[in-house]
């Protein structure tokens, strides 16, 4: 049988709900347990898809082609287990298929209401992944704070949950805060304290504790914590703040979460957890032999979470090459001709970003330029190789108007143009092409070197592509298609035949890079930094 584990926030938003689930996950698989974590969203949109970066950070893109929340990317990262559709649910999708229901009059003319009809598509999805038989343990995280107001349904749905399953097979893990007053120069409770009580008046006394601090909890205060909060002292969990969220498993280990969690939930501990090989991944990470500054151009550079991913696979990357990768966020609307050197002369290697829209693309493509010209490692993502595309179909063909079609619509040359199956696409919400697609890999090409095969699949989220009209043109310069879609014959990758490192991806690597297994076109962009601060050095 199943058994459901519904992580809670209390007190303030950002205490790491998604890093404390993906931690306990990681614990409970290196046990031996087979665990998934599904996120539970109260916002209304259907799924972050349309949302700009600024509001949520950036858009998580599943194998099966869903458009989810972040925090499945760290669930990936940590588990190395792919997510899909089941993974991520919003209360848009919920109202949406209750009224979908609804419609085609499954309610046998009952008046729907929240509870029990919201309610129970809530419990519903929280069962989908648990009665595919494929987990032992499923993880719930739910959006928000205990008591915001779109949090209501989802809090009852827990509590009936709870009800209906027994206490043994689910159980409730509230993540709150112990702040520090420095005018005082103590811990305070108290916040800890009024979040549990908000929980106890939806009904739910929660089994476990973890409590964000900045200093450690003694034991006179996890004490107090327990007796006030009606939970046993042993279940009162300290998270300190962590130099990297990849120490938060480590630390969580040594709170004995894991052990805890099996014991509320009636469960062997089977063996000790291994965790040697994510120990070694922290060593290489914790002690580089080298570094570069690798820039990241891109339009959400205030909001970082808009590429976490690219971030994160930086980390993979630089603990693989034993090598601490600084990247150094660049607004591509302040890049121009006349200062593009002065922006990007230091760096040791530039990764252009994908985004949407006209702003900041012209500095893409200056940037792009300058890099290309100068021999610096590049590495476009999505917009960002259709950018490369552009600089090159400018400045090395001689098309002076090269352009996309999302930007210039009736370009005289649009090497990048809208893909044929979107031209009669009007909503906007998950239509793009979304998800995992093959690619073959022509041989002898840098791609190939990169990825050793010649038959990959990467996830995609996009609507143009480069146009094969202008693809001889571009080869015969020195521009290689190193990788097609067999079926389409869109083209993925693009590089230079005489550059160190120029590559382009048409898809998303950045989605499936993992602490087990990190990306090799980041893997070998990172080297190429590396080998190129070693020629400038000498």
């Amino acid at each position: 049988m199943t058994k459901y584990i519904f992580v809670t926030g209390g007190v303030t938003s950002s205490l790491g709900k998604g890093i404390i689930s993906a931690s306990l996950a990681k614990l409970l698989q290196a046990r031996g347990y087979r665990v998934t974590i599904q996120k539970f969203d109260p916002y209304i949109n259907i799924d972050p898809g349309t949302l700009n970066p600024y509001e949520h950070g950036e858009c998580f893109v599943t194998e099966d082609g869903a458009e989810t929340d972040l925090d499945l990317g760290h669930y990936e990262r940590f588990l190395n287990v792919p997510t899909s559709q089941a993974n991520n649910i919003t209360t848009g999708r919920i109202y949406q298929n209750v009224i979908s229901k609804e419609r085609k009059g499954e309610y046998l003319g009952k008046t729907v209401q929240v509870v029990p009809h919201i309610t129970d598509e809530i419990k519903r999805n929280m069962r989908i992944l648990g009665e595919s038989g494929e987990y032992d343990i499923v993880i719930t995280e739910l959006g928000g704070t205990v008591g915001d107001i779109e949090s209501l349904p989802f809090i009852e749905a827990v509590r009936q949950f709870k009800w209906e399953e027994g206490s043994s097979n689910a159980i409730v893990i509230h993540l709150t805060l112990v702040p520090y007053l420095a005018a005082a120069g103590e811990l305070k409770t108290k916040p800890t304290q009024h979040s549990v009580k908000a929980l106890l008046e939806y009904g739910i006394q929660p089994d476990i504790l973890v409590c964000r601090t900045e200093h450690h909890l003694s034991a006179d205060l996890r004490k107090k914590i327990a007796l006030f909060c009606n939970v046993n002292i042993n279940a009162v969990i300290e998270s300190m703040d962590a130099s990297t969220i990849y120490d938060v498993p480590l630390l969580m280990l040594k709170e004995q979460l894991d052990k805890t969690v099996l014991s509320k939930l009636k469960l062997p501990t089977k063996n000790d957890p291994d965790m040697e090989s994510w120990k070694d991944f922290l060593g290489r990470l914790k002690n580089p032999t080298a570094e570069v500054k690798i820039g990241l151009i891109g339009k959400y550079v205030e909001l970082p979470d808009a590429y976490k991913s690219i971030i994160e696979s930086f980390v993979h990357a630089g603990s693989k090459n034993e090598c601490k990768v600084r990247v150094e966020y660049i607004h591509s609307e302040g890049i121009f001709p006349d200062n593009v050197k002065e922006k990007l002369g230091h760096l040791q290697g530039v990764l252009v970003a994908p985004g949407f829209g006209s702003r900041g693309i012209e500095g893409k493509i200056d940037a792009i330029k300058y890099v290309r010209e100068n021999n610096v490692p590049f590495f476009g993502i999505c917009l960002g190789m259709q950018c490369a595309v552009i600089e090159f179909g400018r400045n090395v063909l001689g098309l002076k108007d090269a352009h996309t079609t999302e930007i210039e619509e009736n370009s005289a040359n649009p090497v990048i143009n809208m893909m044929e199956e979107q031209k009669k696409v009007t909503n906007k919400g998950g239509t793009m092409r979304l998800g995992s697609y093959p690619c073959d890999i022509k041989k002898g090409t840098k791609a190939y070197s990169i990825y050793g095969k010649s038959h990959i699949n990467e996830r995609h989220r996009h609507r143009y592509e480069f146009n094969n009209a202008y693809l001889k043109q571009y080869e015969d310069a020195g521009m290689t298609a190193s990788g097609i879609n067999p079926q389409t014959n869109l083209v993925e990758i693009v590089e230079l035949k005489n550059h160190p490192f120029f590559v382009g991806g048409q898809f998303h690597p950045e989605l499936k890079s993992t602490v087990a297994n990190p990306h090799p076109l980041f893997v070998k962009f990172v080297a190429a930094a590396m080998e190129f601060a070693k020629k400038k050095t000498n």
